[in-house]
C-alpha cells in the first residue's frame, strides 16, 4: 500500500476548522445575518462586511483539499482527482461570489459542481486491494457519499421552502470537509498497525 505522508493529517485536519472559523467570524461581522436561514455564500457575497474573512476561508479550504488529494496516495486516483476538483471549486466560488442581493447562476453552478465532487470522492477513492484502510473500503465510502447526498437533498428542500437552509448547508459542508481527515487518519493508523506487526515478527 502506498504511504500517506503525515503532513496530510495537518492539511485535512485544518479544513473543517478553517471552514467553521471562517463562517463564525464572518457572521459576527454581520449583525443582521441569520445563520439558520441564510447560506454561507451570503457571508462571502460582494459587499458583505465579512467578505474577506469568508473568502479567505474558502481559499484556505480549497488549498487544504488540493494538498490532501496530492498526499493521499493510498486512495484511488479518481477519488484524489475529485477531491482536488472540490478544492478548485472552492477557488472558483471566491472568483465568482454571489451578488449582494438575488442569486447568481455562475456562482450556483460552481457551488453545485464543488458539492458533487466532494460528495462523490469517497466512493471514487475506494481501493479494492487486500488490507485497505477501513475508510477506503466500499461500505464506509458508500455510506459517506450517501449521507452527503441526503444532506444535499435536505439543503435543497430547505431552500425551496425558505426554511433552515443555513443549518442544512453547514451540516453537509462540515461533513464534506471532515471526511478527508477521517480517511487520512484511517490510512496513517493502518500504516502504524502494519509497521507494528512487521516489528513483532
Amino acid at each position: 500500500m502506498r504511504i500517506v505522508p503525515r503532513w496530510a493529517l495537518f492539511t485535512s485536519g485544518c479544513a473543517p476548522l478553517l471552514l467553521i472559523g471562517g463562517w463564525a467570524i464572518a457572521a459576527s461581522l454581520m449583525p443582521a445575518y441569520d445563520p439558520s436561514t441564510q447560506t454561507i455564500s451570503v457571508l462571502g457575497s460582494s459587499g458583505a462586511s465579512g467578505f474577506w474573512v469568508m473568502n479567505g476561508a474558502f481559499l484556505a479550504l480549497g488549498l487544504c483539499h488540493l494538498l490532501t488529494a496530492w498526499g493521499l496516495r493510498a486512495a484511488a486516483a479518481a477519488g484524489r482527482v475529485a477531491l482536488g476538483g472540490g478544492g478548485l471549486a472552492a477557488f472558483a466560488v471566491v472568483l465568482l461570489p454571489a451578488p449582494s442581493s438575488g442569486g447568481s447562476l455562475r456562482h450556483g453552478a460552481v457551488a453545485v459542481v464543488g458539492f458533487a465532487l466532494l460528495a462523490l470522492w469517497p466512493v471514487l477513492a475506494v481501493d479494492g486491494d487486500e488490507g485497505t484502510p477501513w475508510a477506503l473500503r466500499p461500505a464506509p465510502s458508500i455510506a459517506a457519499t450517501a449521507l452527503m447526498a441526503v444532506g444535499g437533498a435536505w439543503f435543497l428542500f430547505e431552500m425551496t421552502r425558505h426554511g433552515a437552509a443555513g443549518v442544512a448547508e453547514r451540516v453537509v459542508t462540515f461533513a464534506q470537509s471532515l471526511w478527508p481527515f477521517v480517511v487520512v487518519t484511517s490510512c496513517l493508523s493502518h500504516s502504524r498497525g502494519r509497521e507494528g506487526n512487521a516489528r513483532n515478527r
